[in-house]
């Protein structure tokens, strides 16, 4: 019998930046022109090509949807040259097709990497989410309490009034009452129309984007990705799967998920040591989007290793002749 491979996150993190720059870069030519199913297999094409290149025994956990819904890197697809460490991934190929499409800021090329089992596998359902960024006391805020009284709770931790607090919400009509809610209390709301990766990791940074706190429903596959950015930049992340029918119910079985009613954290989601890629599209307050001059291309890519707490940002000028 074989000895199992350690996951060194070392060796693996410029590899894993490779994967996210090359989807970034063959998303490049699409950017603005209208077609998002184009945009987005580009992307996957490209991160495909790029993992097969690494020497993993990778499994797909989050991914572009079941096996008869893509064609390419589906849930449960298997990665790699299968000759170094079992190895789980969470990607999104392309976070933002829409804002790609129609060249609006925040779209990026997302994957993380773990130990294999490390990753809470989600099904595609909606996920209720909460997170805030690091240096407070777990669980200040809580899911169980209403909109205003997270801004309230994280107001008070900030020693702040909650007019001073800005809260970032997906704009989606089922989110109307919790916009008003958290209105009323003062605080001012950053509205999105997609991207709740980034969303997210905006609150691991307030002091340069000016995101206290998340809130709202999204999808769970992007959940997942978003509690192993904050792994790695720190901060709390709460979720809860949502159900629209016994369908998704039985998604969510089937996914191995018994409680359905549970309340995920951060750690639950991503249980081990996780390394994180993201590399700009479009222009956005985390990473640069591409630059184009003649004959080059030029990308911005974040690479974390929760391991070491290290965030390396990277730039890549790209020959595109």
């Amino acid at each position: 019998m074989s000895t199992p491979i350690d996951f060194n996150d070392r060796m693996l993190s410029l590899g894993l930046a490779r994967v996210s720059e090359a989807a970034a870069i063959a998303s490049a030519k699409l950017i603005g022109r209208g077609d998002e199913k184009a945009a987005d297999q580009a992307a996957v094409n490209a991160m495909r090509s790029q993992l097969n290149m690494l020497d993993i025994a990778g499994v797909v956990v989050i991914g572009e949807g079941e096996r008869d819904e893509a064609p390419m890197l589906f849930i449960g697809e298997e990665v790699g040259t299968g000759k170094g460490p079992g190895v789980d991934i969470a990607l999104d190929p392309l976070e933002g097709t829409t804002l790609t499409a129609k060249d609006m800021p925040n779209a990026l090329t997302v994957i993380a990497m773990g130990p294999r089992g490390s990753m809470l596998h989600a099904p595609d359902v909606y996920m209720d989410k909460l997170a805030i960024g690091p240096g407070f006391a777990e669980g200040v805020v809580t899911l169980d309490m209403s909109p205003a009284e997270r801004v309230a709770a994280l107001a008070k931790a900030k020693n702040c009034d909650p007019s001073d607090i800005t809260v970032c919400i997906l704009e989606r009509p089922r989110h109307e009452d919790m916009i008003q809610e958290v209105r009323s209390t003062g605080a001012s709301i950053r509205l999105i129309t997609d991207g709740d990766v980034a969303g997210v990791m905006h609150c691991a940074e307030p002091d340069v984007t000016g995101i206290d706190m998340y809130m709202g429903s999204g999808g769970a596959p992007e959940g997942v990705l978003a509690a192993s950015a904050l792994k790695c930049m720190g901060g709390q992340i709460y979720g809860r799967l949502l159900f629209r029918n016994e369908d998704e119910a039985a998604r969510a079985r089937k996914a191995g998920i018994t409680d359905l009613d549970r309340i995920y954290a951060r750690d639950d989601m991503v249980t081990d040591h996780v390394i994180f890629a993201a590399t700009g599209v479009t222009s956005g307050s985390l990473v640069a989007g591409i630059k184009r001059e003649v004959g080059y291309l030029t990308t911005e890519t974040i690479l974390m290793r929760s391991k070491t707490g290290s965030v390396r940002r990277m730039t890549y000028r790209n020959p595109t002749r």
